[in-house]
């Protein structure tokens, strides 16, 4: 009997041994993206965009030998189930870094618990600044909300031309700070661009002819109509249907495909500004836009171009470091320098772990945002 206890015990410790080679020769990343709800189509972009850059880095060797592993869960956009699924990701799948593939709700919920695990987050497009308030292993590869808000003012009047202006934005933490940064840049650098009407629509709204009649009577030079694009699309075509003629500028939560599904041909001459730009010529960008187009059939957007860069990030950030162990990683990150992003060179990223780098503007053309100007005035982009 104690012989065959002994082999039993044997046995178990091979088979933990074993296992633990395994587990080790993976590096596991997590990501939390919407796949169900209202913000389904931006998590499912995100998710296609970080499996192509999955399938490249393993297509190369994986990262310092070892096989990646993406760890994904549906948050729904909520931040709840994002706090359970981040302790998921950390007790159960161990993950060595973690892609934050949703908006800011739900990232502002998770930042905190992913630093006091020492876990490197990188986030794809959530705009607000609590999330790398939450410590120095938290960094943003989209804009900070204040920095897209001051883009959009410089886009509204040095490249449309407004002296005139009507804010019409998602009463939701993106809408608030960046009409923060547009007003900002209106009263500092813009004393000609005359702010006109400001209003603000629940985040469910369906019907924008009320607060669009009342700008329509003011025939501003522009509207910055801020919202994601199931809120963008209707105000477009409604704006058209009112006969209103006033340039239309959005900002990133309208970058998808979607948008055109759903304003038709009202989307054309819209302006956004945006993390992406789809004329860029360098190799990275067209050959994403390629791979992408050839997997999925349907245009990629901001919201999957900046997941693909905050995983690379991670990836480069852990080749840097010859490491995954997580001060290494953050630490290597934190030194980036001119990194050759889908989203732009990134200069860097500054003390608190906002990036550095240009805002493009984007235009409809013929049912396809298109390259339009670039905002890349070290005095707006700065964090």
């Amino acid at each position: 009997m104690r012989i065959l206890k002994t082999a039993v015990l044997a046995l178990c410790a091979v088979l933990l041994v074993s296992s633990a080679g395994l587990a080790a020769d993976t590096v596991k990343i997590g990501l939390l993206v919407p796949l169900t709800g209202p913000a389904a189509a931006d998590g499912t972009s995100a998710l296609y965009s970080v499996q192509i850059a999955l399938d490249q880095v393993n297509a190369a060797g994986g990262v310092l030998g070892k096989k990646v592993e993406l760890v994904y869960y549906d948050d729904r956009a909520d931040a709840k189930e994002a706090v359970a699924l981040a302790h998921k990701l950390i007790e159960q799948d161990k993950i060595a870094a973690f892609v934050a593939g949703s908006y800011s709700l739900p990232t502002r919920a998770v930042a905190p618990i992913f630093q006091e695990e020492s876990i490197p987050l990188v986030a794809a497009y959530a705009i607000h600044p609590d999330v790398t308030r939450a410590g120095d292993f938290c960094f943003r590869n989209g804009f900070l909300g204040m920095v897209e808000g001051k883009a959009a003012g410089y886009t509204a009047h040095k490249l449309l031309g407004g002296k005139t202006v009507a804010l019409l934005t998602s009463d939701n933490d993106f809408g608030r700070t960046l009409v923060i940064g547009f007003k900002e840049y209106a009263s500092k650098y813009a004393p000609d661009l005359k702010i006109v009407s400001e209003q603000a629509y629940p985040f469910s709204e369906k019907d924008y002819k009320p607060y669009l009649s009342k700008i329509k009577e003011l025939n501003p030079d522009v509207i910055f109509a801020s919202g994601y694009y199931f809120q963008t699309g209707p105000l477009l075509r409604q704006a058209r249907e009112l006969g209103i003629q006033s340039k239309i500028l959005g900002e990133e939560g309208a970058d998808s495909p979607k948008l055109m599904e759903i304003a038709g041909d009202a989307a054309e001459g819209f302006h956004i500004v945006t993390n992406f730009d789809r004329d860029d010529p360098r190799p990275v960008v067209q050959g994403f836009l390629k791979e992408f187009r050839g997997r999925h059939k349907f245009e990629p957007d901001m919201v999957g171009a900046s997941a693909y860069d905050a995983f690379m990030i991670i990836m480069d950030g852990m080749k840097t470091a010859g490491s995954t162990e997580g001060g290494k990683v953050r630490d290597a990150i934190a030194a980036v320098k001119d990194y050759n992003g889908l989203t732009g060179i990134i200069g860097g990223f500054d003390e608190i772990g906002e990036v550095v780098k240009p805002v493009q503007v984007q235009v409809v053309k013929d049912g396809l945002f298109r390259h339009f100007g670039v905002v890349n005035d070290p005095e707006l982009i700065k964090p």
